[in-house]
This record gives structure tokens, sequence and C-alpha cells, in this order.
């Protein structure tokens, strides 16, 4: 639907009025912008705020970025959760200093071809930073311009993505990047997936489904997938000098990163004892249970103390390191495990 010119310009001096204050929105370098829509991918802003900080001042340029350790950039990211973001773009940065002299490609074809960046990434980096005729289409877009529309289409199909895109090409013709912002910043502050603030909708006379009163009803998003639920015993091993022993992964989950030992629950502990030895001693008693959610996968983690010795452990096929009372940032955990750390071990380093 092609709304008249007053749809546009109320939105847009509605954000120009209202929008959050963020750092990423204080600068034109497409590098920085490019970093927080990186980070705001599946992840909330409140929480991004502090990492963007961080992260800008450690690497803050594509040349910094590109120049640093993989492990380093891993633990700035760390927290953040879904890693192959950070492994992701740390690639892209150094293809943009191996092929375009460290600077960010102002042409949306050729920023496209690096590594870890899709349409929505494009589209929000281009528009905002260089202002290309692009429509960004995100959760919060999905939501917006399918109540506007009184849209029932499955949100989730490939195919209403590409309608959506469509139908909003007329809308970035000018002041993409502001547009794509005051749209995404709509479905954040207003138009909310529960409790809606239509009375404050800026908008609000052109939207169909709130004429209809069809808001709560949209969009409409196909049922999730049940997620797999994965069972697992980790040890907290212990030696005689209050170190714990900890493991680099090599799965492609969470790969490099640091984990207390862990097992399938319904794995005996013979392997473990013929892993790290014969005078590992297990505590029969559970000492607690963690639960983390991936995207498509629930981890259940049994936690259990252990003790050995130092000098029995001697593992050929798996880093492993004693992490000291006071040592643990120098080791990059996934969020399972520093929940784990937080939660059982931190009193132990204080």
């Amino acid at each position: 639907m092609h709304y008249p010119a007053t749809f546009k310009t109320d939105l847009i001096d509605w954000f120009k009025e209202n929008q959050r204050q963020m750092p990423w929105r204080e600068t034109t370098d497409p590098y920085k912008i490019w970093v927080s829509e990186v980070m705001l991918q599946q992840t909330q802003v409140d929480t991004v705020r502090d990492y963007y900080m961080r992260f800008i001042e450690r690497f803050p340029t594509v040349k910094a970025l590109a120049e640093a350790p993989e492990k380093e950039v891993l633990k700035y990211w760390e927290g953040l959760g879904y890693y192959s973001r950070a492994r992701n773009f740390h690639t892209a940065a150094k293809e943009v200093v191996s092929n375009y002299k460290g600077t960010v490609p102002i042409d949306p074809i050729i920023f496209k071809t690096l590594k870890g960046v899709g349409p929505y990434t494009q589209a929000a980096v281009m528009s905002i930073a260089f202002n290309h005729p692009l429509p960004t289409v995100d959760g919060n877009v999905f939501r917006v311009w399918s109540r506007l529309n009184n849209d029932d289409t499955d949100i989730a199909l490939q195919s209403t993505r590409k309608r959506y895109e469509h139908e909003l090409l007329p809308y970035v013709e000018t002041e993409s990047g502001t547009f794509n912002q005051a749209m995404m910043e709509l479905g954040a502050l207003i138009c909310t997936p529960k409790s809606p603030l239509c009375i404050f909708c800026p908008v609000q006379t052109h939207c169909e489904s709130y004429e209809l009163g069809t808001v709560l009803e949209l969009p409409v998003k196909k049922k999730k997938i049940k997620k797999k639920v994965l069972h697992y015993n980790v040890y907290l091993i212990e030696n005689e000098n209050g170190a714990y022993l900890i493991e680099q992964r090599n799965e492609k989950l969470l790969n490099n990163m640091w984990q207390f030992p862990m097992v399938l629950e319904d794995e005996n502990t013979t392997s473990l004892k013929s892993k790290f030895g014969p005078s590992l001693k297990i505590s029969e008693t559970k000492s607690g249970v963690i639960k983390h959610q991936f995207t498509h996968m629930t981890w259940v983690l049994n936690v259990y103390k252990a003790s050995i010795a130092s000098h029995d452990v001697n593992i050929q096929d798996t880093p492993t390191q004693w992490l000291g009372p006071n040592e643990r940032h120098h080791y990059t955990f996934p969020v399972s495990m520093s929940k784990i750390y937080e939660t059982f071990c931190k009193r132990n380093a204080q």
C-alpha cells in the first residue's frame, strides 16, 4: 500500500522528537554504525550500549579490529552470545583492510559481499551511513508494516520479506536512514508485540489494523519448531590450590571458547576418569542446575563438584588450563559457563 506523504512526515517528525539517545546515532562513521548493527542482531539495546562503547574504545577503526587476534575480539564480545557474529565481523574487517584499503565500501553490492553481511545489515548500514535507498526489514518493521496494512501473511516466509522490501521502497527514496530508524523505533517504543501504545502512535490515522481492531492479532508467524533439549553433566574439577580445570572447545558451536569439562548426562564417568585420571573424585551430590537457551537448542547443565591433584592431569587431545582464583578475565567463556562460574566458583575467587 502507498500511504499519503503525511505518513512519512508524521513518522519522521515523531522520531526526531522522541528517538532514544544511542552512541551509534551520534556518528556517521560507517564502521561504527556497522558495529552497532552487528551487535543489535538478536540482542536488546540496553545490553548492547556498554559492549558497544568498550568495543569501539578498543577497536576504534576497521584496521584496529582487523589486526587484533580473534581471541581478543571474542573476549570483548563475551556475554553477547551468537559468537559467529563476532567471528564473521572480524573476518569482514580483514577483507576491508586487505581489499579496500581499510575503508568500508560505499557501494551496497560490494558491501554485501563481505563476510556476515546479509540483506538487513546491508540496508541498515548503507542507508544510515550513506543514505542509499534500501529499506530495512527487521522484527520491528515486520510488526509495524503488517499492522499498518492489516496484513495477515506469515512473516516467517521469505516471500513476505521480499514483498515488504518492495512496498517500502517508495519511502526510502529520500531520508532513507532516518525513515528506517524511525520505523524500527516505532516498533520498539510504540507498536510493541504486547500492549501496543496505539493512543500515542504518530501514524495511527494511517493504520488499518487499528481501525479494524486487529492490532493484537498481527503479525502472523508460524509456530516455532520445538527446541532440542540436551542434558549435560558439568564438572567443577578443583585442585589442591583452589584452581578449576577448564578445557577449550573444538566443536563448531562455541569453537575455541573455554568451558568446564562436560559430558552428556547419559554417559557414565568412566570416560571422564580415563581422560583426567583415576584419582578424579566426583561428588555424588549435584550442586545445582543451569539452563541456557540457544536459538534452536536448550542446554540443561547439571553441575557437580570434583577434585584431582594437578600432577594427575595430562591431556593430549584437548587444550586444558587451570583457572586460578583471579584469572577469569584471561579466558573467554560462553554465557552458560559464565553463569556456572558466577554461581559456583566466584566465591572461591574472592
